[in-house]
């Protein structure tokens, strides 16, 4: 194999920070329009991209790029977050299910409900 097929390590790690961007941007444009299958996908391409960019060496300013799209990561969480109190509360609404709070023997809140379903149908 010739050193002109091999990208650097450095180019390797920009792509891999290009397609980690390129998924955490389509991620949120799905978030935005409602649009659960390109979430479903743009969230597989972000994990695989991040998979991608954890197996290389970064180099330059790639520490900073990092962090901020650390920051749209962080962002799309609390979108994500968003929609589920959104859809929690139209479920709930519509009669569809109990969403009280369960907690665990320590009083944490990580325990899962027990979802109860009230409507038919």
């Amino acid at each position: 194999m010739n050193a002109a097929a091999t990208p650097s390590a450095p180019a390797a790690s920009l792509a891999a920070l290009d397609c980690l961007e390129h998924a955490l941007q389509a991620e949120r444009a799905a978030l935005l329009a409602h649009d659960v299958d390109a979430l479903v996908s743009s969230t597989a391409a972000k994990l695989s991209a991040l998979r991608r960019v954890e197996s290389l060496p970064l180099a330059g300013d790639a520490p900073a790029r990092v962090s901020a799209l650390s920051e749209l990561n962080r962002a799309n969480s609390v979108l994500l977050a968003r929609r589920r109190r959104e859809v929690t509360w139209a479920l709930r609404h519509l009669g569809r299910v109990d969403s009280t709070g369960v907690y665990d023997a320590g009083g944490q809140s990580g325990a899962r409900p027990q979802v109860r379903c009230l409507g038919v149908g």
